[in-house]
């Protein structure tokens, strides 16, 4: 059947759709974010929204799925915590920022065989003030060989399973009033459709007994390979991924 024949406004707006997509530009939209509320905070332009597109000198931005280190920066200088710890380190750009701020930092990866979505992982006599935590996006973008790596969980059930086990880790090793940062996206997954990972990474943190003490920072996603990839099919792109903070509060006596 042609729609065409049966609707000539669908010849039109298919010609328009054509015309746009051979013309459409390739180079950055760029929107007028809103402005900033004047307050105390030691690093103001630490918002709701975070727009960097300077990844800084950090780790290694070809290592497979790095991120910039100027949010971790910018975390930690509002923050200010005494010990930081990034249990899934990938190229050490935690580090970096720590080594440039002067802040001690304790680092492990997959790849060096520290599993930790494993209940005995962590010391249980080391707390911190600060975790650092970048996991894989599940099997978005496979990252370690390793079958231990969240990204070769077979199902979502059990990527999700050791997912949790890994937040019930890091809130047992923060000190009282002590910050978790995960950085986690949602992605479209062929077999699961849309995988809503930043509502899995809430229900879970709250789950562990963590509360959030700060508003979600949606961190603008530049330098994604995904962006520069030409697809067939029709979807809503994602441009961001999202920095959720939380807190173990203290006991009340």
């Amino acid at each position: 059947m042609n729609l065409a024949t049966i609707n000539p406004f669908y010849a039109i707006r298919t010609k328009r759709l054509v015309r746009f997509e051979q013309e459409a530009p390739r180079s950055p939209v760029y929107a007028k974010l809103p402005r900033v509320p004047i307050n105390a905070s030691p690093v103001p332009h630490l918002t709701s929204l975070y727009h960097n597109s300077n990844a800084g000198e950090y780790g290694d931005r070809a290592y497979p799925g790095n991120c910039g280190g100027n949010l971790i920066k910018d975390l930690l200088l509002y923050f200010r915590p005494g010990l930081v710890f990034d249990p899934m380190a990938g190229s050490g750009t935690c580090r970096d920022v720590c080594d440039e701020l002067g802040i001690a930092c304790l680092s492990w990866d997959i790849h060096d065989g520290f599993d930790a979505c494993d209940p005995v992982a962590f010391s249980a006599s080391e707390t911190f003030d600060f975790i650092w935590a970048h996991p894989a996006y599940w099997r978005q973008k496979l990252y370690a060989n390793d079958p231990r790596d969240l990204s070769r969980a077979p199902t979502l059930s059990d990527f999700l399973r050791r997912y949790g086990q890994f937040i019930r880790n890091c809130a047992k090793a923060l000190k009282p009033n002590g910050k978790l940062a995960i950085l986690m996206g949602d992605y479209c997954d062929r077999e699961e459709g849309f995988v809503p990972l930043t509502f899995h990474t809430k229900r879970l943190a709250f789950e562990a007994g963590l509360i959030q003490p700060c508003t979600d920072i949606i961190r603008f996603s530049h330098g994604a390979s995904s962006s520069r990839k030409v697809y067939r099919s029709s979807f809503i792109p994602g441009l961001h991924d999202t920095c959720m903070v939380y807190e173990k509060p203290r006991q009340r006596v």
